[in-house]
Parts: C-alpha cells; sequence; structure tokens
C-alpha cells in the first residue's frame, strides 16, 4: 500500500530519511523536467532539482500543508529556475545551445521524430528547434506556466500556488504566453 505524501512528510519530521527518500522518487522525474524546461541545460536542470530537494528537505517544518507537497516542491522548483536564469543574465552566462555546435545532447526526442519519413523527421526537428526558441523568448512567469499548464498539466488552482499569485494572474500569463507563442509559430498554425 502506497503512503501518501502527508504521511512521508510527517515520518520525514519525524526523523525518517527514508521516507523523504520515497518523496524524491515519487517527483524526481517531474521536477527534473519543470526544470529542463524552464533552463534548457541538463547540468544546470540538475543542480536545481537537487538544489530544490534539499531546500525542500531543510524546509519541511515550514511546509504547512495548505497546499499538495508536489506543488510545494514545484514552487521551490520554478524559483530556482527563475533565480538561476536572472543570475545567468547578470553574469553574461552562455547556454550550451548559443554555442555553434552546441546543445545537440539537448534535443528532445519527439514522438514523430521516430517516425520513418525523412520528410516528417526533418519536419517535427525544426518545428520542435522552433517551440524551444519561442519558449525561451517567453518571461520567466510566462515561461513556468506554460509548462506548468502544458507539459505537467497541471490546473490553474495548482499552478497559481506554485506560482504563488491569484488564478487570474495564472490564466493571463497564460494568455500572453500562448499569444506569443502563436505569433512566433504563426508559420507552422
Amino acid at each position: 500500500m502506497e503512503r501518501s505524501d502527508r504521511e512521508l512528510v510527517r515520518e520525514c519530521r519525524g526523523g525518517n530519511k527514508d521516507a523523504f527518500r520515497v518523496l524524491v522518487e515519487r517527483y524526481q522525474r517531474k521536477i527534473l523536467s519543470v526544470a529542463m524546461g524552464m533552463l534548457h541545460n541538463q547540468d544546470d536542470a540538475l543542480e536545481v532539482t537537487q538544489e530544490a530537494f534539499v531546500k525542500a528537505y531543510g524546509n519541511l517544518d515550514r511546509f504547512k500543508g495548505e497546499s499538495s507537497f508536489y506543488t510545494w516542491l514545484y514552487r521551490i522548483v520554478v524559483n530556482l529556475s527563475i533565480d538561476r536564469r536572472r543570475r545567468e543574465r547578470r553574469h553574461g552566462t552562455v547556454s550550451l545551445e548559443d554555442r555553434p555546435g552546441g546543445g545537440e545532447d539537448l534535443e528532445v526526442d519527439l514522438p514523430s521524430q521516430r517516425l520513418s519519413d525523412p520528410y516528417q523527421q526533418a519536419s517535427s526537428h525544426e518545428l520542435g528547434g522552433r517551440i524551444r526558441e519561442a519558449i525561451e523568448d517567453l518571461t520567466p512567469d510566462q515561461k513556468a506556466v506554460i509548462l506548468l499548464r502544458e507539459v505537467e498539466g497541471l490546473s490553474y488552482d495548482e499552478i497559481s500556488q506554485v506560482m504563488q499569485c491569484p488564478k487570474g494572474t495564472v490564466m493571463s500569463r497564460l494568455h500572453y504566453a500562448r499569444k506569443v507563442l502563436q505569433e512566433k509559430l504563426s508559420d507552422y498554425l
């Protein structure tokens, strides 16, 4: 029988480190996916994911349980990812994708890329690149909202909790993010 997040958090607070290991195993892929979507760099995403779990463990006593554990954890990883992006901009860090020949290891294997038709493969690869570029041009808040909604499938209420803003703000950010993406990808629509 699988223990709930609340039970695991309660056990963690009681000193059971194995309970936190279960939480890490339960959410590490989702958290890494969010970080990767926001940072587009595997090493940075892995670091932010690890940092998010360390921060969550160190602050379990501050988790009030008003939201679900994964919503709280998503909020941590989104905030850490936004902070990392801001630091990179201030210090002029160059993304691997910006280097000539860089970023190939970060390519997303879309299901359509596994098609046998070379034209469809090339089209899918080009579209995937255009989507990544368009998402990269979004503000950090818009990028977070798009990823949490479209990739992770969170509800508006859950995104509101993660982003610590009203549901209306989430809906507005999502609307403007979609509008920007629609404009940038108009050739493909």
